[in-house]
């Protein structure tokens, strides 16, 4: 049985061996011509059934998907409609399964968007609207007019979680997706605490060490003051002084940025390496703190910063008992940890501090999933190619179509990129840790202002910085991990942008395709990210 060229069945002739023949049939004696064997009719038809199955099915995979898509790939067969449903245990064909191989090169598939807004601004389904507003929420009117200066109307979903439990004094891990407007969801509630008790001058306070009564500790000055200008918005209408801490300078330096009106400064925002040199210097003390806020946990939580984010909880009131603002009996110091995603070591960090069994975890339902309202990308290339496609990106992009972000893994692929851009006449500027204070100042600002629409950066920038210009995120070197890719994807699509943007992947390396594999099944099933699926709250026991 044989299949013709239109896949069809043939009737196949094949010779019949002479009955007898035995052995010598076997050393090639002639067999008698025209004999044949006939496949059976019933099996012909089962062949020729299965050959038409086939091409049916080629036909049906070849021509567009009906309806939206979910997932659009290079090859349509491939591409996800978003109707369709894939079960939680059920493995679904992916684009990026052959991406090891070679002939992969120039693959793709793309994540289209399946909503226009933003999760942290959909309103809620339980009343049909926007939500209770600010002034629902029980906030101050000197709050409430900080808010007007900013131009910030209805609380997102994770403000409208946080800020009742906050205000009740609750410490809490405060979870929620990237771009949600967290920043507001733990300084209003805090800072309504300060001026529910205000404290009058010390007579003290001029010549001792600066004593604020609320503390925010972040990963970088970026952030630092970023964070600190939406608080300073906030404090003014209700006078009371912000400064920022971050260090870069002589010891003088510290000291005139700690300088503030008596009693001093009420809030107090700082990178860890600036507050633990502040501290040692006695310049700073914390005795009369409040609350303190641990922002971008992942981030404090690494190697580099852990030594020091656990010398300024060790002198800071928040064991059970230790003398404070608020007495011998009443609860010590409000802490809040908040992120977009949390490191496996946060329990035992901080159960050697504070009792950790007091914590309650407030986090979003689209904690730790892909970003629904942005479009991701995802192309297979050779390392080789990846400058050519930024480039030709680069070029092809309208100059209205908003800042660009471009990502890399390291500070000497920021620098070499740059070299290359120079070279092409393009204008940007770079970003990387391993700049020194005076060159970092103001680059992040400058971007921010829209002065040059391109940055290229290491990860520094892809943690809590407003980036609501951008409109375009390009992975030129993948992330090293899924929570690096959220965070990336997180500059754009961020409430108060103007369009939902979109990222593109260069994936290059063999162990890139394993973090895609895992993206695009999370995508196809419409579930979290594996490997932080929860937040686990911290064991009173731990440490």
């Amino acid at each position: 049985m044989a299949l013709g060229r239109a896949g069809l069945a043939l009737p196949l002739l094949l010779p019949r061996r002479p009955a007898g023949s035995g052995t010598a049939a076997a050393a090639g004696s002639p067999q008698p011509p025209g004999a044949v064997v006939r496949v059976p009719w019933a099996l012909r038809q089962r062949l020729q059934r299965g050959a038409q199955r086939r091409r049916r099915e080629q036909r049906e995979a070849a021509a567009p998907r009906s309806g939206k898509l979910l997932l659009r790939s290079r090859r349509p067969e491939l591409s996800q409609p978003r109707w369709q449903t894939v079960g939680r245990w059920e493995q679904p064909p992916l684009v990026s399964a052959g991406w090891k191989h070679r002939k992969a090169y120039g693959d793709y598939f793309q994540l289209e968007p399946s909503q226009q807004a933003a999760p942290a601004v959909q309103a809620l389904p339980a009343e049909g609207g926007q939500g209770p507003t600010f002034a629902e929420l029980g906030l101050q009117p000197a709050l409430l007019a900080g808010l007007e200066r900013l131009s910030i109307g209805r609380p997102t979903a994770v403000q409208r979680l946080a800020i009742p439990a906050l205000r009740r004094g609750r410490s809490a891990l405060c979870a929620a997706e990237t771009g949600s407007g967290k920043t507001l969801a733990y300084l209003l509630p805090l800072l309504e605490r300060l001026l529910g008790r205000p404290e009058a001058p010390a007579a003290e306070a001029a010549a001792g060490p600066a004593a604020p009564r609320g503390l925010v500790v972040l990963p970088s000055r970026e952030l630092a003051a970023q964070v600190g200008a939406v608080a300073a918005a906030l404090c003014a209408p209700a006078g009371l002084a912000v400064r920022g801490l971050t260090g870069g300078g002589a010891a003088g330096g510290l000291r005139r940025q700690l300088r503030a009106p008596p009693p001093g400064p009420a809030v107090l925002l700082g990178t860890p390496g600036a507050l633990r040199e502040a501290l040692r210097r006695r310049f700073l003390a914390l005795e009369r703190l409040r609350w303190m806020v641990l922002d971008e946990a992942d981030s404090l939580m690494d190697e580099s910063f852990t030594e020091l984010l656990e010398e300024i909880l060790a002198h800071a009131p928040l064991a059970a008992g230790a003398p404070g603002p608020a007495g011998p009996d009443e609860e010590r110091t409000q802490v809040v940890v908040v992120g977009a995603t949390f490191p496996a070591g946060l329990s035992e960090t901080l159960a050697k501090f504070t009792d950790v069994g007091r914590f309650v975890t407030l986090s979003t339902q689209s904690l730790h999933r892909l970003p629904p309202h942005v479009q991701q990308k995802f192309v297979r290339l050779k390392g080789r190619d990846k400058l050519p496609e930024l480039l030709q990106l680069l070029k092809e992009r309208p100059s209205s179509g908003g800042a660009v972000l471009i990502f890399c893994n390291s500070a000497s692929t920021v620098n070499w990129l740059g070299y290359i851009l120079d070279d092409h006449r393009i204008k940007h500027l770079r970003l990387q840790g391993q700049m020194s204070a005076a060159a970092r100042a103001g680059i992040f600002a400058s971007f921010q202002k829209g002065d040059v629409s391109v940055l290229v950066c290491t990860d520094l920038a892809s943690r809590g910085l407003d980036t609501s210009s951008v409109q375009l995120v390009v992975n030129y070197d993948f992330p090293d991990t899924l929570q690096d890719y959220l965070h990336r994807a997180g500059r754009v699509g961020r409430v108060g942008s103007k369009a939902p943007g979109a990222v593109v992947s260069f994936v290059t390396h063999r162990w890139d395709v394993d973090l895609v594999r895992k993206i695009e099944t999370a995508a196809r099933k419409r579930t979290g990210l594996p490997g932080m699926d929860s937040i686990n709250k911290p064991s009173p026991n731990a440490g």
